[in-house]
């Protein structure tokens, strides 16, 4: 068994995000994911996708160039191989995402 808090341990500065495996196994990866003023490149995964903001705001992008804006409790579904990116992140404060990719 293993305990933790989704809201600890948390970096002073992030230059970069910061994706932590919280659980996985061969279908399925959970991960807690930490952003602040970061951006994405286009990202095509193998796997869905569901993605929750926990706490902080974003905006994501997929190929049409439709935009999706998401804060603390929204959640979505991505498809696997709908290619998407997050153009931005609130740079005042974390984006706290938790991500599950199944198959």
């Amino acid at each position: 068994m293993k305990v933790g808090n989704i809201f600890s341990n948390i970096p002073g500065k992030l230059e970069q995000e910061v994706y932590d495996r919280l659980a996985a196994s061969e279908t399925v990866v959970i991960e807690r994911i930490v952003s602040k003023g970061q951006e994405t490149a286009w990202l095509d995964q193998d796997k869905h996708e569901w993605v929750m903001v926990l706490k902080g705001n974003a905006t994501l992008m997929f190929a049409d160039h439709s935009t999706v804006q998401v804060a603390a409790g929204d959640y979505i579904h991505i498809p696997a191989h709908t290619k998407h990116k997050v153009t931005w992140t609130n740079p005042d404060t974390e984006t706290i995402w938790l991500a599950v990719h199944y198959l």
